[in-house]
């Protein structure tokens, strides 16, 4: 692979040589499919507080509306979502069902994307 050096080159990219190894092989379509999947259903803001709010406690709906301020209906509407992907999960106790991330990798995803918009402001 060829190095990009001297003018002409993008501003900051002088002396930026490819490492191979660095790149991960190409994912099959399925993957790539669900990857997609999984970034839409969380990308609305009330998904995105709902994923930093679990990612401190698990909550109930009503903790979720209390913490956000948005109608009970709206909530429940976005954790089925939610829930769908995969990214949060339910366990009913009595009445109530409390939701907690499924997985600690989504609650990073969600925190680098703030804080990548936090460091442009």
């Amino acid at each position: 692979m060829a190095t990009v050096t001297g003018s002409g080159a993008q501003p900051g990219l002088a002396d930026c040589t490819p490492v191979a190894e660095a790149a991960p092989a190409h994912p099959a379509q399925s993957v790539l499919t669900d990857a997609g999947d999984l970034l839409r259903a969380l990308a609305a803001p009330v998904r995105i507080a709902i994923v930093l709010q679990l990612r401190a406690a698990d909550r109930c709906v009503h903790e979720l509306v209390d913490a956000l301020d948005v109608a009970q209906p709206l909530i429940s509407q976005h954790l089925r979502v939610l829930k769908t992907a995969g990214v949060v999960q339910g366990e009913r106790r009595g009445r109530e069902v409390v939701y907690r991330l499924a997985d600690d990798h989504l609650a990073h995803i969600v925190v680098d994307a703030v804080a990548h918009v936090q460091e442009g402001k």
